[in-house]
This record gives structure tokens, C-alpha cells and sequence, in this order.
């Protein structure tokens, strides 16, 4: 196991802060906890019983930063259950293997266009109320995983599956491959402790997709 998640952690932390001093950010009313609709609506969890919608995805990061794409992230409330990355090792997915890259969008769809992914073919399949899911990579949990606690309450709300801090049930899937090892293995993340493993790409992890919201 390789663990690198004070240094990967500070180095997100200092990349998503570095344009902090700039004020033309994305305006967004948008806050961590509030619920994205099946109709596309993104709206607090009291004006989503008040009107009767639907939930698919809790918002666990809201963007301050105007060279990041999109105005925050949303997971969704359910997790994928177990599948492999790969089909079987020997295969690149051409990822980016940047361990600070917020790129899970695309690293999904490089996994999907090789024909060889279950796991990226089972987000495909979820895609939904125009709302396009993916893998994330290891920074973009690092993110997830810094809120994990104040967007629990809203997971168990909306009946979705809590993020667990239980040992054998916290790791995740990223769709961050292993740099120089980009052929055999990718990242999972833990949940639970921000820790990160390398994993050969055979192995069936859960997934836990995310979306890049635009409102």
C-alpha cells in the first residue's frame, strides 16, 4: 500500500486555493448539502419535500476557483456495487495518472472508449435526467471526502447509501491510474481515511459517480 494523502491533500488544497486572491469568480447560490433533481433543479433539501421532487445527487463542493470547469460537484446517492476497472490487465485506459488532476470526466470517457471497462460502462448506464455520471479521480474524492460528514445527514434524507468510515466497506474505485504502472493498475480511495492504495485494474471495487454541475 502506498499512502500519499497528506502530501496529495495539501498539494489539491494549495491548486484549488491558489486563485483565492481573484474575485471574478462563477456566481453560484449554490451550498454544500443542497439536492440535485431528477428535473435538473438544484435546490435545498426543505424546498425539495415543500415541492415534491425527485433527489439523485447531493452537492459536496461548490467551485471558487474560474480555471476549474463548472460551478461544483454532486454524488450521487447511490454507490455502484462491486465491478472491475479493466478486463483484464496489459491494457492502458490513457487517464491522466495526475494524482491532482480534477479529471474524472474525462478519464471516464478514455476508460469507456477502449471497449474494456465495466467500470466505466456501468456509470455509462445510469446516465440519467440529463445529468452525465462518472468516476472520479483521486482529487476530486480527496474533495468528496473533506465534507464527506456534513453531507451525510442529506444522503440518509433522500434514502441514499451513506458514505461509510467502516474499514472493509470504504474503498472506492478513483479512475486514476498508477503512473508508469498505468497498464496493471489505478487508485482506490478510501473513504474513511483519505488514504489512497494501488489496486490491479482486475480487482471489483464499488464506485461511488459524481457529476460536474453547471448551474
Amino acid at each position: 500500500m502506498k499512502i500519499f494523502h497528506t502530501i496529495c491533500a495539501a498539494f489539491i488544497a494549495a491548486t484549488i486555493a491558489s486563485c483565492d486572491a481573484h474575485q471574478d469568480f462563477p456566481v453560484t447560490s449554490m451550498k454544500i448539502g443542497d439536492i440535485v433533481c431528477t428535473d435538473g433543479k438544484i435546490v435545498r433539501y426543505e424546498d425539495m419535500k415543500i415541492q415534491e421532487k425527485t433527489p439523485i445527487a447531493v452537492v459536496f463542493y461548490v467551485n471558487q476557483n474560474e480555471d476549474v470547469e463548472g460551478t461544483g460537484y454532486a454524488v450521487y446517492l447511490k454507490d455502484i456495487v462491486p465491478c472491475a476497472y479493466s478486463d483484464s490487465i496489459g491494457i492502458k485506459h490513457d487517464t491522466s495518472a495526475d494524482l491532482t488532476a480534477l479529471d474524472g470526466n474525462s478519464n471516464t470517457h478514455a476508460m469507456r472508449s477502449t471497449g474494456t471497462s465495466p467500470a466505466a460502462e456501468a456509470v455509462f448506464d445510469i446516465w440519467e435526467y440529463g445529468q452525465s455520471a462518472y468516476i472520479p479521480s483521486v482529487a476530486q474524492l480527496y474533495l468528496l471526502y473533506d465534507t464527506r460528514n456534513k453531507i451525510n445527514e442529506y444522503i440518509r434524507k433522500c434514502g441514499g447509501d451513506e458514505i461509510l468510515d467502516n474499514p472493509d466497506e470504504c474503498w472506492y474505485w478513483t479512475s486514476t491510474e498508477v503512473k508508469e504502472q498505468e497498464t496493471d493498475k489505478a487508485w482506490l480511495f478510501s473513504l474513511a481515511s483519505g488514504a489512497i492504495q494501488e489496486t490491479p485494474k482486475t480487482q471489483a471495487h464499488k464506485i461511488r459517480p459524481i457529476i460536474t454541475l453547471y448551474n
